[in-house]
């Protein structure tokens, strides 16, 4: 079955696209996803439900559920760190049983990144593996196994990219083997150098990737520049220049660098908002969904 989500067909379509996060709270409380709905409800055609992303918090799938009753778009998001492929196909099963149209399949950050360092990982399969895998159950309405799905499945395929990941050939490949494997949809890390970035897309639209999915290119407000160095320090997909370190500190106290992250940020999505290749940018709000009404302002 096709997907026939609000993102699904808006891709199909010539518009910029915008697409936000929201990180689910360790809690259970009804009101955290209802206060950053009022943020997330105008702008965004679809927001990303992360999947215990900074540590344990409420499933991606109960969140997106949340949100799809305040009425905006989710985008449920899988790791494969956590869940073997049985887990991992009986989820996307209740996902599509409960209204959800579109997924966001990554293989995660290492448990000891973020907060649960005792945790066992799983990585039954990968990322790339996962995309094939909600493929299969698109098209031919099988799981892995061969077994039929009872019932009308259909989900609208995500994945992420590094544009910023070396040597640029295997780079490429990678990206290659995702969309080979169905993706339709590309999400990328935070960009923070422009430069570097308009020659990873020059090499995708080369290669006529951009003919295939569509490309929306992650976009980050930073704090503050010991968040930015933190990021840096921690996470190897964050590529921060020094420039933009120096200048968050030089802003001054938190609220001054606050404040400077997001005019950064909104620079940022200037700049490459008319990139040949480029359909729409990813809001990684990282938590602060109050930003990203600041943001979307920014793309008119």
């Amino acid at each position: 079955m096709k997907p026939d989500s609000r993102l699904a067909k808006k891709i199909q379509g010539n518009d910029f696209i915008i697409t936000a996060e929201y990180l689910p709270r360790s809690g259970t409380a009804a009101s955290s996803i209802e206060a950053c709905a009022g943020f997330l409800h105008d702008g965004p055609i679809a927001v990303n439900v992360a999947d215990n992303h900074y540590g344990v918090a409420m499933s991606s799938l109960a969140a997106s559920v949340g949100l799809d009753r305040s009425g905006i778009e989710p985008v449920y998001q899988v790791v494969t760190r956590d869940r073997n492929r049985i887990a991992l196909q009986s989820d996307l099963l209740g996902a599509a049983f409960l209204g959800i149209k579109n997924v966001l399949c990554l293989s995660g950050y290492h448990q000891t990144l973020m907060g649960c360092p005792d945790s066992a990982n799983v990585f039954d399969i990968d990322s790339i593996q996962l995309i094939a895998a909600v493929k299969k159950m698109n098209d031919e309405g099988l799981l892995l196994d061969g077994t039929k799905i009872d019932g009308p499945f259909a989900m609208l395929i995500g994945a992420a990219a590094n544009p910023f990941l070396m040597p640029l050939e295997l780079n490429i490949i990678r990206l290659k083997k995702k969309v080979k494997a169905g993706a339709d949809f590309i999400q990328t890390q935070a960009v923070f150098d422009v430069e570097a970035f308009k020659q990873w897309l020059d090499a995708v639209r080369s290669e006529r990737i951009t003919e295939k999915v569509a490309i929306l290119a992650g976009v980050m407000p930073l704090a503050s520049a010991a968040e930015a160095k933190k990021l840096k320090e921690t996470y190897t997909d964050f590529i921060i220049p020094d420039e933009v370190i120096t200048r968050l500190d030089k802003a001054g106290n938190e609220e001054a660098q606050k404040k400077e992250g997001v005019a950064i940020c909104a620079e940022i999505i200037k700049k490459i908002k008319g990139v040949p290749g480029l359909r729409g940018i990813h809001i990684l709000s990282g938590g602060n969904e109050a930003v990203v009404p600041q943001l979307i302002s920014a793309t008119a």
